[in-house]
């Protein structure tokens, strides 16, 4: 018989971990913001966390009033226009995602299924800052996606 006072997930309350899905990407509820962005990449694997902390920090210096949230278990960044850049965590990997990286110069090495976007996929906190904050000048000035 079913607790009529108990939560769904009740496993996750305040203040536990959050779930790590399949390649240990987190799960964390979506939502507009600072504050989901900061949850998402404070609960990033190992050395994936420092990584993440390096490309917000990258991102919110190189676009100006830059938007944040988290859909789909990733960190979007945007702006008016629609989102420009996200992210997520794999097993051996941080994959950046540009909408538009067809439209970069150069142009991100992996292709998609989706036709305009780019994959960039950074291993060991291996960044080429100087090279990332091109694409994210470049991707910023863009139309942005509307999901």
């Amino acid at each position: 018989m079913a607790e009529p006072n108990r939560k769904k997930n009740a496993g996750n309350t305040a203040g536990s971990e959050p779930k790590l899905l399949s390649g240990g990407n987190p799960q964390i509820p979506k939502g507009e913001g600072e504050e989901p962005v900061k949850a998402y990449i404070a609960a990033m694997p190992g050395w994936k966390r420092s990584l993440g902390e390096r490309l917000d920090d990258l991102i919110v210096r190189t676009v100006r009033d830059v938007r944040k949230a988290v859909k789909w278990n990733q960190p979007f960044y945007g702006h008016d226009g629609g989102w420009f850049l996200a992210f997520r965590c794999y097993t051996k990997y941080v994959q950046l995602q540009f909408f538009r990286g067809t439209s970069l110069d150069p142009v991100p090495p992996k292709a998609s299924k989706h036709d305009e976007m780019r994959y960039f996929d950074i291993y060991d906190d291996d960044l080429d800052e100087d090279q990332l904050v091109s694409w994210i000048e470049q991707a910023s000035r863009l139309p942005g996606e509307k999901l």
